[in-house]
């Protein structure tokens, strides 16, 4: 299967035996990590990459059950399979363990083909789930993530700035200036490889993996930037105008330059329970206004505590 030696397989029992029973059958195809408790098991799960989790039952400080749920509790975990693997086999249990949200039971004693086709069918089903996923979250023309899985993001990285507790989140809203222009003198497909290249910029630009760089809409693009304060959000900003700047892409009918330039609105903000991330979307799009009234291919910043 493509790309299984790179899977992640997390097998959680309370048993050592079992744990190497398993891990041994997997460990030739697989990524193997193993958990003997249920909090070991979390902890894992939402700090390592996990394709697919193996789970135990009965096990003593939390059962299987329990766990599952809060696997599928957890924003982070709730997309891994699990398989549940259990002397139970009981029509009963099993309906316990689907409607958690497992996708499959292996009975004890363990068969070792058994056990290695249900893993490797699982993770067949799990590679193109991502696949999918991530297409439907990718802007078809730039390749950057599309406006839904931006507002996914900004929500998600909202909340975990609250739980973190005094932490900046920023925004950049950028417009390619005059582009209606560009695309009368130019044509359109003069003015999707603009737009290719404004993206290609904002990816070179953000080298952080927790960044995302998403087209906004038409020729406005969005960065998220976690953990980033004003005069960080900033410098990312004018790099990002620069870079653009010289790319020196002709634009004959700019009013601004000969050339191709952005406006950019940023915005950066402590998250709290009192606020949401609309707002700080809101503030940099104002931002971004201001800066194109203000004469164009410029960054206006502000920062909210």
């Amino acid at each position: 299967m493509e790309s299984a030696a790179r899977m992640s397989v997390l097998v959680v029992d309370d048993d050592p035996g079992m744990l190497e029973t398993i891990g041994s059958l997997l460990a030739s195809e697989y990524r193997v990590l193993v958990a003997s408790s249920a909090e070991s098991a979390l902890a894992l799960a939402t700090t390592q990459p996990v394709d697919l989790i193996l789970l135990d039952v009965i096990m003593p400080d939390m059962d299987g059950y329990a766990l599952c749920g809060a696997l599928k509790s957890h924003e982070g975990t709730r997309e891994i399979p699990v398989i549940f693997v259990t002397a139970k086999s009981e029509q009963q249990f099993e309906a316990v363990g689907f409607e958690l949200g497992g996708v499959d039971y292996i009975t004890k004693p363990v068969n070792p083909a058994i056990l290695r086709l249900r893993v490797r069918n699982h993770l067949e089903l799990k590679r193109k789930s991502d696949q999918l996923r991530a297409l439907s979250q990718r802007d078809g023309l730039t390749g950057l993530a599309n406006r839904r899985r931006m507002d996914q993001m900004l929500e998600q990285e909202w909340r975990q700035a609250i739980r973190r507790g005094n932490s900046w989140l920023a925004v950049l809203l950028l417009d390619v200036d005059f582009f209606k222009l560009y695309n009368d003198h130019y044509g359109h497909q003069a003015g999707d490889e603009c737009l290719r290249q404004v993206a290609m910029t904002l990816q070179s630009v953000l080298t952080r993996s927790t960044d995302l760089a998403a087209r906004y809409g038409g020729e406005e693009f969005c960065c998220i930037l976690p953990e980033t304060p004003a005069n960080g959000a900033v410098a990312v900003a004018e790099e990002i105008r620069n870079r653009i700047w010289h790319l020196a892409i002709p634009h004959a009918r700019s009013t601004v330059a000969d050339r191709v330039t952005v406006s950019i609105g940023v915005a950066a903000m402590r998250p709290v329970q009192t606020r949401t991330q609309l707002q700080l979307l809101e503030e940099a799009d104002t931002l971004l206004y201001g800066a194109k009234q203000g004469g164009r291919n410029r960054s206006l910043a502000q920062a909210t505590v």
